[in-house]
């Protein structure tokens, strides 16, 4: 009888890893039945509660940023529960984090409100992943442009009906009040990493296309490297190989 436990047990360890195998593999970007520049639809997930964080004032700036994304709920129960007394509960009203001039989450969008002022400004009106958003504080002590960098996702790539860290992470920079939100890296390009160079007053970053189609990044693909004039925000590509 234990021999047949063992053997049941093996087979269900083999099973949820070939599980676990399938869904890590599963394609960053999928292109039957869609052409190079289309955008697969999002689906509104309408069980979702949207939440705002308190606002947050980067050092030297006149505007506040509100982070908007989902309630995150915890646990079994679909209603969720908040105790402010206990140690223990399932709903996080907190979905952002800030630390070294960034502001880190998985967050659905940013309002900017200058200060003395009651209004709000929308960043997008289009569905976006923001997974960072971080200020240039450096550049802004030399040339006093107040810039954001973004990386997030603007697309459904793997086209499984939602923008998740699954999909393609692009690179954007909008100014310190949300206006001119400018997308400076190329579509069905993954980002890389992005570095500030000062002496330059430059963005340099590095993208990775799918040259073979087959839906991965790897080695196989190409790399592309670009800066950013930050006078100008005018994207140039160079080859250091």
């Amino acid at each position: 009888m234990k021999n047949v436990n063992r053997i049941f047990i093996a087979i269900a360890v083999v099973l949820l890893a070939s599980c676990k195998k399938e869904v890590d593999e599963k394609p960053k970007v999928i292109y039957e039945n869609t052409s190079k520049s289309a955008k697969a639809e999002v689906k509104i997930d309408t069980t979702q509660i949207v939440v705002a964080d308190l606002p947050i004032q980067l050092q030297g700036t006149n505007y506040l940023i509100h982070p908007i994304g989902d309630l995150n709920v915890y646990g079994g129960s679909s209603k969720g529960r908040y105790d402010s007394g206990s140690n223990v509960n399932d709903i996080s009203f907190k979905i952002s984090n800030y630390g070294e001039n960034e502001i880190t989450g998985y967050l659905r969008n940013f309002k900017f409100q200058e200060i003395g002022s009651d209004s709000l400004k929308t960043l997008t009106d289009k569905p976006v992943l923001i997974q960072t958003a971080t200020y240039l504080k450096a550049v802004a002590d030399k040339t006093k442009q107040q810039i954001l960098v973004y990386t997030l996702a603007d697309m459904d790539t793997n086209k499984d009906g939602r923008l998740d860290a699954n999909d393609i992470k692009s690179l954007y920079i909008s100014d310190i009040s949300g206006e001119k939100f400018t997308k400076i890296s190329a579509d069905f390009q993954e980002l890389i990493d992005w570095t500030l160079l000062e002496s330059k007053n430059r963005l340099y970053f590095r993208t990775i296309e799918d040259t073979n189609k087959n839906g991965e990044f790897d080695k196989n693909d190409a790399v592309h490297y670009h800066y950013l004039n930050l006078s100008d925000w005018k994207v140039s590509n160079y080859n250091p190989i």
